[in-house]
């Protein structure tokens, strides 16, 4: 969320900059119920102090006009408190902006292909899908899957779903390890508030499993991604600046709808309604984002270069980044089968934009500022498992095992 009394008084580079998103808000309407509010504030205050006056005499025609002043200042009150619901609302659509080195564009097309990593494999024989693969030797089931939860769900069996498994365990000890990070078990099940704080809601509530209440005024959610449990962990909370940056990891189901995906990548797993991610999420001073933005996408990379899976880094647009990001690197793992990267991880930099939304804060010398607020996929273990057993597989329908999972994998060779 942006501070309004920086919309105000930047007003023309904001607009320049929410424009930049290919987004259409009219932030003049900000500005008007602003002005509104700010003129409802002044009355309000006026009449106050002149019934505080009143109060001081015992004249009884000045009792009778300090309970009608009472009256209006109430109506002014509950003006206000319109007019504020209004200005809140509006505020909780805008999108962060995109740091000037962010490319400009409407969509994917203006994004930056930054460097690739790693050897494209050649095949002497006819490659196979992941899910051609996983068909063979019936590990990978979604006819049954289907008739229970319906489409866009997997059911993983046996050596398969030994492999999800280590590779999520794989990962957390990387990022645990190596890079430090804390491991958390969060909670899958969160309120309206924290889906707030991170920017899920409300401009994607359609993307949302909300669950069904007795209580009509208590809503929660699944989670569409960890970093809506971890990034929440500060919210509401003023942190000592010497126990910055702090590191967050977890390994997770995830849930999301995929409302806006109608027909893409309807086989496969490779968009699902529920699938495991490993998540990475730090909380820093707001100077340090750009530093632990290429820190988390290295984090991130370390886990494909180990599984020796070739990839490319990409920068994305103004317009093809989430709504809560100021700049986005997508990892994309190449994909044998499609002949093609695919994304597999998104870091961003979130800048101060849901610490204002989470009141999240940390202690200066001169008093207290919001902090700065990171996440990334460290990585999406069901599409690495594609990756993995796509670019492994060999001749016989066989995959092979890279050498830095067999220890997860009861040290099989083969699967």
């Amino acid at each position: 969320m942006h501070n309004l009394k920086e919309i105000r008084k930047n007003i023309d580079l904001f607009k320049k900059k929410i424009s930049e998103r290919n987004v259409e808000i009219n932030l003049d309407n900000l500005l008007e119920a602003d002005k509104k509010n700010r003129e409802l504030i002044q009355k309000k205050e006026s009449l106050e102090q002149e019934k505080k006056l009143l109060s001081k005499s015992k004249n009884e025609e000045n009792f009778k006009k300090s309970k009608s002043l009472s009256k209006d200042i109430d109506l002014l009150s509950s003006n206000q408190e319109k007019i504020q619901k209004e200005i809140k609302n509006i505020l909780a659509t805008i999108p962060n902006i995109a740091l000037d080195d962010v490319p400009l564009g409407k969509n994917e097309t203006s994004n930056k292909i930054i460097k690739k990593e790693g050897k494209v494999k050649k095949f002497s024989f006819n490659i196979k899908s992941h899910s051609e693969l996983g068909d063979s030797n019936s590990q990978m089931d979604f006819k049954t899957a289907s008739k229970l939860s319906g489409s866009r769900f997997v059911i993983l069996k046996d050596k398969f779903a030994l492999l999800e498994r280590a590779l999520i365990n794989f990962m957390i000890d990387v990022h645990t390890k190596k890079f430090e990070y804390i491991e958390v078990s969060p909670p899958l099940i969160v309120n309206e508030n924290v889906m707030y704080g991170t920017g899920q809601l409300p401009k994607f509530e359609e993307d949302q499993f909300e669950l069904k209440l007795e209580k009509s005024d208590e809503r929660k959610f699944l989670i569409p991604t960890a970093e809506v449990s971890l990034t929440n962990l500060v919210r509401d909370s003023i942190l000592d600046s010497k126990k910055l940056p702090l590191r967050f990891v977890a390994g997770t189901p995830c849930f999301r709808k995929e409302a806006g995906s109608y027909g893409k990548d309807t086989k496969g797993m490779m968009r699902q309604h529920q699938f495991y991610k490993v998540e990475l999420v730090s909380i820093v001073e707001p100077k340090s984002c750009k530093e632990e933005l290429d820190r988390m996408l290295g984090c991130a990379e370390d886990v494909l270069k180990q599984l020796e899976i070739p990839y490319q880094i990409v920068l994305l647009s103004s317009g093809d980044m989430g709504f809560s990001a100021e700049k986005t690197y997508d990892i994309e793992a190449w994909i044998p089968y499609e002949k093609k990267y695919r994304e597999i991880s998104s870091c961003s930099s979130c800048g101060r934009f849901q610490a204002r939304r989470m009141n999240a804060k940390y202690k200066l010398s001169s008093g207290t500022e919001f902090v700065g607020t990171l996440n990334g996929s460290g990585v999406a273990a069901g599409r690495l498992l594609i990756a993995l057993i796509e670019n492994n597989q060999n001749e016989d329908g066989s995959i092979s095992i890279p050498s830095p999972l067999k220890k997860y994998m009861n040290n099989l060779e083969k699967i």
